[in-house]
């Protein structure tokens, strides 16, 4: 399955921020970094709002009214880390998730996530220490002693499949992922480009020089709050020599004897998959020729 994490077009954003229309919702709940499901079997669902008063017994914070999902509201929320939730209910984390919702629901819950994560981290203003309050009609903070506002972060990352213009491409392990590779990846630094970024990125993490950048696709990415730049590049010059601190390995692999990479999740994973499908239908339309 192919997601992206972006709001779907059947999603319809409530903003200027607004309360939620009476009648059934969704709702997605957070308690702390994990989301509060329904199972039944091998089915899991969000709550509705017919069930939370009778299945949760904590008080509701931080209520965030994100939209509708396909005519049906969804409001996201939080409850304390030692709420008690009854029979039938548990928490799973958002990555997990993955395997159980479709990913138009998948994505809002994404965007719930960031909104309450960030609204945690916003209560006192950065410049003053004063504590801040929403701004009427928007997702804003203000401070209430230096009038600064704030707004939802989103930081760039760019992350690269760098190839050798046939069927080879670059893996790095980072330390602490077990076996599995990925791609070269960093967050863009104040004044840089994307193009620039991944030039620096390239040549700190594993030394090399790269050239004909092509932009493949964006992912938002709610771990916690980036923007996934997806990039291929050519091999331009340089051996592998990775910083030994981000990374403890790096090198070429064969398309066809690839190790243990990211899942389906993540965009690493779609550029590497879109990878393999561009050597198969060169080496394929090769053959024909």
């Amino acid at each position: 399955m192919s997601m992206t994490f972006s709001l779907p077009d059947g999603f319809v954003r409530s903003y200027p921020p607004e309360s939620p229309p009476r009648g059934e919702s969704r709702w997605l709940l957070f308690r702390g970094e994990d989301v509060v499901v329904s199972e039944c079997g091998s089915t899991v669902e969000v709550l509705r709002a017919t069930e939370i008063e009778t299945l949760v017994d904590a008080p509701l914070s931080e209520l965030a009214y994100l939209g509708q999902l396909d005519g049906m509201p969804c409001i996201a929320g939080a409850i304390p880390p030692d709420a008690h939730l009854a029979e039938g209910l548990r928490t799973m984390d958002l990555r997990s998730l993955f395997e159980h919702f479709d990913p138009e629901l998948y994505a809002v819950a994404g965007y719930g996530y960031q909104i309450l994560r960030w609204r945690r981290a916003s209560r006192f203003c950065a410049f003053c220490g004063g504590a801040t309050e929403p701004v009427d009609g928007e997702w804003g903070r203000r401070c209430g002693s230096c009038n600064h506002v704030a707004y939802p972060h989103v930081s760039p990352c760019v992350i690269v499949l760098i190839h050798d213009g046939g069927d080879r491409l670059v893996l790095a392990h980072r330390r602490g992922r077990g076996a599995m590779r990925s791609l070269i990846a960093g967050f863009l630094e104040p004044g840089e480009s994307l193009e620039a970024a991944l030039r620096r990125e390239v040549r700190e993490e594993v030394g090399l020089e790269v050239d004909d950048i092509r932009y493949y696709a964006s992912q938002p990415w709610p771990f916690p709050h980036q923007l996934m730049v997806g990039f291929f590049a050519h091999h331009a010059g340089g051996e592998i020599r990775v910083d030994g601190e981000e990374l403890d390995e790096a090198q070429w692999y064969s398309f066809d004897q690839l190790p243990t990479l990211p899942g389906p999740i993540s965009i690493a994973r779609r550029l590497i998959d879109a990878f393999v499908v561009d050597v198969r239908t060169r080496r394929s339309a090769g053959r024909s020729e």
